[in-house]
């Protein structure tokens, strides 16, 4: 059962509102002066508080409301407030619902306004409570993992990556091969070095293999090896990747450009752990955690005879899929200040934006954003257009559409929402801060709010 606490020097308004939302099963605190309701809300829990204004007699100047209104929220920043007033000037009740009041209501009040708006609230407040239960939950989950692995430094604040991170560790005590697989630029280097630091092996080499990146005449040569003469410019017998990588771990970065006849010999050193320099007759034996990743199909790669069926079961014993940053919004803000190191802060504007914008080039683009904007920006204050990046699309607007609402258009607006301000401000396509100030500006009272 929610919970409301009135805070008025009228009991016959106290009462009437225990009554009426009673009648909603909402259990209803009274105080009569801002220092007993402050008493109550100490030592009570309360979803929402209904205040008065003025508390002294021939006191009109609402700035006994004011006060305890900044004295509620600074014990409770999210605590929903409803402004209850015959007398305070509409200009009091504007600038406190620019600090974060929720409604404001006059008296006499309407009852079925009052308890639409009240319910709204709650409602409101419930979502709100459940969303900072699972940042908690969250955040102790994210501790809890950094205690039993070691992240290489990685920056995880999302459930998704969360979930990643975890199985990471999990399947790094095995000596399986690991597959990563995900978009470009999403963080698949980062897991693979997740897997070799909880690893057995982990104080084994760590070689890294850009398959993408050698020409398709040297992949043999680089990942096992040749001898002196195996081929034009090898002066001199060179040690291949996985010989390096003996004890330790191979990270086989975009294995899906690994052409088909180094995938055969990549196969057969999966399965027996033996191999034959480039050149040379003599069979070695190593023993080499292999993990790959590609951001390829590789089953349709597979269906289209460029990859080889028999080596993707083989590196895909345990697949780890990273998922792209756009399916994981809560690490944006947490990679940008991990980028950033202290030597810039992020306006609001600028939050709102990197968490607005879609991320095509994932964790490697929002880097690159952020640390150019570092550059850019002045005083150490990064805004907006210091990112560079294209503002969030918006729906159009109506060709008829009128710039701001008229009176007539807001009088008809509060009608069909039963007076419910919030709920008028949404189908305007106002905040409810914007709709106070026009209806200020337009002369409309608290009355017809």
């Amino acid at each position: 059962m929610s919970t409301v606490l009135v805070i008025d020097d009228n009991p016959a308004v106290a009462t009437a509102l225990s009554v009426l939302l009673g009648l909603r099963e909402i259990r209803t605190l009274t105080a009569g002066s801002p220092e007993e309701g402050l008493a109550v809300f100490d030592r009570e829990t309360v979803d929402l508080v209904i205040q008065d204004m003025n508390f002294s007699a021939d006191t009109t100047s609402g700035e006994e409301g004011v006060s305890l209104f900044h004295a509620l929220r600074a014990r409770c920043p999210d605590l929903p407030v409803v402004l209850l007033t015959g007398w305070t000037r509409l200009e009091t009740a504007v600038e406190l619902v620019k600090a974060g009041a929720a409604d404001y209501l006059g008296k006499p009040w309407d009852d079925d306004k009052l308890l639409a708006s009240v319910e709204n609230l709650l409602e409101l407040s419930e979502t709100s409570r459940m969303a900072r239960r699972y940042q908690s939950e969250q955040r102790s989950a994210l501790a809890a993992l950094a205690q039993r692995f070691d992240l290489c430094g990685q920056v995880v604040a999302s459930g998704a990556m969360e979930r990643v991170v975890n199985l990471a560790g999990q399947v790094a005590r095995s000596d399986l091969p690991v597959l990563i697989t995900g978009p470009n630029g999403a963080g698949k280097e980062g897991i693979a070095a997740i897997v070799h630091a909880n690893s057995s092996v982990r104080d084994g080499p760590y070689i890294v293999v850009n398959c993408g990146a050698l020409p398709s005449e040297l992949v043999e040569a680089e990942l096992f090896g040749a001898e002196a003469g195996a081929y034009t410019g090898a002066g001199r017998a060179r040690e291949g990747r996985f010989e390096a990588a003996d004890r330790g771990t191979l990270f086989l970065d975009e294995i899906g450009n690994l052409p088909l006849s180094s995938q055969v010999k990549l196969l057969r050193v999966l399965e027996s752990g033996q191999f034959e320099r480039l050149g040379s007759t003599r069979t070695q034996r190593v023993k080499v955690r292999v993990l790959s990743a590609t951001n390829a199909d590789l089953r349709a790669m597979i269906a289209d005879g460029r990859f080889r069926e028999d080596l993707f079961y083989r590196l895909a014993v345990i697949e780890l899929q990273v998922p792209p940053l756009a399916q994981r919004r809560d690490d944006v803000l947490a990679l940008a200040e991990h980028f950033l190191a202290g030597q810039a802060r992020l306006s609001a504007d600028a939050r709102r934006l990197l968490l607005a914008h879609d991320w095509p080039g994932n964790v490697r683009e929002l880097k690159n954003a952020v640390l150019r904007a570092r550059l850019l920006c002045r005083d150490g204050l990064i805004e907006a257009d210091d990112l560079g990046l294209a503002p969030p699309a918006r729906p159009p607007m109506a060709a008829s559409a009128p710039a701001e609402p008229d009176r007539q258009a807001i009088e008809r607006a509060l009608e069909r929402s039963g007076g419910v301000v919030a709920q008028a401000a949404g189908e305007l396509g106002l905040s409810r801060q914007a709709l106070y100030r026009r209806m200020e500006k337009l002369g409309l009272g608290p009355a017809r709010a």
